[in-house]
């Protein structure tokens, strides 16, 4: 056969490495490995730092709940009738539930007392369980929507849903989707939805963790964590978007409202170089003493403006349990701390805690964590960053000291 009837063996490699597809088809196979072991990578570290932090935070120790001394404060949670109804977040929590596949259902429940409670945690990468928002197909979706909407307040559900968006804009903002995004957020239920048996569910995702505990038609909604970064949204999809912005002009303005003999007790320190909050992801048996300035201190004039600071927090529940939690708030106002660490004008960065037997709340400008890079300065709190927690004190969180009360009525 004649020369020219084919191609050399160095010609034919030559010409394979001047084709961009030879170089694809030589490539593809190492991307594919680099990016699924890149993948592997990041769900490995998560669940390791997942674990480290379940560790460190002791969960396998009994919960006891947040304290004063490390002794629970006995009596001051009843078994009782509010005369508020749970119907509507009991029946959207049983539509929810039908709209799920078996197999969706059987990862998305458990026990009534189960660890699973506690297990919630700020930071994007923390394992959830639970069903998660961006496997939610559109009905599905809507019916989760449908247990915030009966649960909460139309505050409560906007400022939710708010969070959600604004972990939208973190993403655009970093590039990073996969870590941050709209539909990041999981929903567990625990114990079977009842109109007399304890039961109740938790949202738990980037800056939004809601515990909502329900026995007859009582309700507990802590701990409860929303915050954000931003808290403006200044491009993308969102743009304008802001949030929690109230809760901190109406702290400031409770600090600014108190004379100087007050604000010596109220401020436990003018600087405020960082992170401030006590009572985050595994604190549950937090011992937190009272401190600052005492509401007995309070002229007539400034309890109200206190009682109206605290409402801030506690209107994220439905109307009706906001009312019945706000009785408690009252009758303990006396006995309800506030606390401040930072500067008391409108560009000063701050921390404030109210603290009495029955409710926690801490408001804290953060240091910069996912937009570090856009900070001008990222070792110290900006108002860019917030993060908000309430809670029930002395063992009922979680509804906990309701349940063992139910349960020493009603042994299972």
């Amino acid at each position: 056969m004649a020369e020219s009837a084919f191609f050399p063996a160095n010609d034919i490699l030559s010409a394979a490495l001047m084709n961009p597809r030879f170089w694809l088809m030589l490539a593809f196979p190492s991307l594919l490995f680099l990016a699924y072991t890149q993948q592997k990578d990041w769900a490995t570290e998560k669940l390791e730092r997942s674990l480290s932090s379940e560790r460190k935070g002791k969960l396998n120790e009994p919960f006891v709940g947040i304290t004063t001394n490390g002794i629970i404060e006995p009596n001051l949670f009843k078994i009782r009738s509010t005369g508020v109804s749970t119907g509507p977040v009991l029946k959207a929590a049983t539509s929810f539930l039908a709209s799920l596949h078996e197999d969706q259902r059987k990862k998305t429940k458990f026990a009534i007392d189960d660890i699973e409670w506690r297990k919630w945690m700020n930071q994007d990468f923390y394992v959830r369980q639970g069903m998660g928002f961006q496997d939610m197909n559109d009905k599905q979706r809507e019916a989760a929507f449908a247990i915030l909407r009966a649960g909460l307040s139309a505050k409560g559900l906007q400022l939710s849903r708010d969070i959600m968006r604004l972990n939208e804009t973190l993403g655009e903002l970093t590039g990073n989707m996969p870590r941050y995004g709209e539909w990041a957020y999981w929903l567990t239920v625990m114990g079977e939805p009842s109109s007399d048996k304890p039961w109740g569910f938790q949202m738990d995702g980037h800056h939004l963790i809601i515990n909502y505990f329900v026995l007859g038609d009582q309700v507990v909604m802590t701990p409860l964590f929303v915050g954000s970064e931003p808290v403006i949204a200044t491009s993308g999809k969102y743009k304008g978007l802001k949030i929690l912005q109230e809760e901190q002009a109406l702290g400031l303005k409770m600090v600014q409202a108190l004379n100087e003999d007050q604000r010596k007790k109220a401020i436990l320190d003018k600087n405020k170089t960082g992170n401030n909050n006590l009572t985050e992801a595994f604190k549950d048996n937090a011992v937190i003493d009272y401190a600052g300035l005492k509401g007995s201190d309070l002229t007539a004039a400034q309890k109200t403006q206190y009682l109206h600071l605290i409402s801030q927090f506690i209107d994220n529940l439905d109307s009706g349990h906001a009312r019945v939690k706000m009785e408690d708030v009252r009758k303990h106002l006396d006995n309800t701390y506030f606390a401040w660490i930072g500067g008391t004008e409108t560009e000063s960065v701050y921390y404030y805690r109210i603290h009495s037997p029955v409710v926690l709340i801490e408001f804290d400008h953060q240091r910069p964590a996912g937009l570090t890079p856009f900070s001008k300065n990222p070792q110290l709190p900006d108002h860019e960053h917030i993060h908000i927690v309430v809670r029930t004190p002395n063992g009922n969180d979680y509804g906990k000291d309701l349940l063992r009360q139910h349960l020493l009525a009603h042994p299972h």
